[in-house]
C-alpha cells in the first residue's frame, strides 16, 4: 500500500507545474485577449449586419406600402385625357332637349367614374381664375399680356390631379404677365408710319 504523500513531495510535484503554468500563462493570457478581441469584433460585426437587415427590412416595406399606395398611377396618367375630354363635352351647353337628356347620363357616368378614383385616392383640383400661380402643382402652358398683376391665372386649359399627396399631373393654365413698353425702336417705327400715311 503507498504510503501518503507528504507535504514536500507534493511541493514537488506542484513546482514544475507552476514553472510551466508561469511561462503559459502569458501564452494563455495573450490568447485569452485575442479571444476576447475577436469575441468585441465580431459581436459588433454581427450589431452592423444585424442593424442593416432592419434598415433594409424597413425599406422594403416602406418601397411595398408605396408601391400598394401608388399602384394606379401609369394607368391614371393614361386615363387623364380621356377624362379630360369627358370633361369638356360636358362643359358645352347642349343643342336640344335631346342632347341634353344625353348629357344628364353621361355626367351620371363622370360622377361614378370620378367617385371611384376619388375612393382609389385620387383627387383634382382647378385653379380658379385669378388666383396666384403656383409652380408646385400648376404648370403654364402660355402667358398672356395683362394689365393687371402678373402671375395670375388666365384660363385653366386641364385640372390638375394627385394620388395621396403625389401629384399625377399638374394643372394645365394660361398666365399673366406686365405688358412690355414699347421699345424705342417701335415707337420709331410706329410714328415713321404714321408720318407715311398722312
Amino acid at each position: 500500500m503507498p504510503e501518503k504523500e507528504t507535504g514536500t513531495e507534493e511541493a514537488k510535484k506542484e513546482q514544475p507545474e507552476k514553472e510551466i503554468k508561469k511561462g503559459e500563462k502569458a501564452k494563455l493570457e495573450e490568447a485569452l485577449a485575442k479571444a476576447n478581441a475577436d469575441r468585441d469584433y465580431w459581436k459588433n460585426e454581427y450589431y452592423k449586419v444585424f442593424a442593416d437587415t432592419q434598415n433594409l427590412r424597413k425599406s422594403l416595406e416602406e418601397d411595398r406600402r408605396n408601391a400598394v399606395k401608388y399602384r394606379a398611377a401609369g394607368f391614371l396618367e393614361e386615363l387623364l385625357p380621356a377624362l379630360d375630354g369627358y370633361y369638356s363635352a360636358l362643359s358645352i351647353p347642349p343643342a336640344s332637349d335631346e342632347v341634353k337628356n344625353y348629357l344628364v347620363g353621361f355626367q351620371y357616368i363622370y360622377n361614378q367614374i370620378t367617385n371611384v378614383l376619388a375612393n382609389e385616392g385620387v383627387s383634382e383640383f382647378e385653379p380658379k381664375i385669378g388666383d396666384r400661380f403656383d409652380a408646385t402643382n400648376m404648370h403654364a402652358v402660355d402667358a398672356v399680356e395683362d394689365d393687371g398683376e402678373p402671375n395670375r391665372i388666365m384660363k385653366v386649359y386641364a385640372k390638375g390631379y394627385k394620388l395621396h399627396d403625389r401629384m399625377i399631373r399638374a394643372a394645365m393654365v394660361s398666365v399673366s404677365k406686365k405688358k412690355e413698353a414699347p421699345k424705342a425702336e417701335e415707337a420709331a417705327e410706329a410714328s415713321e408710319n404714321k408720318g407715311n400715311k398722312a
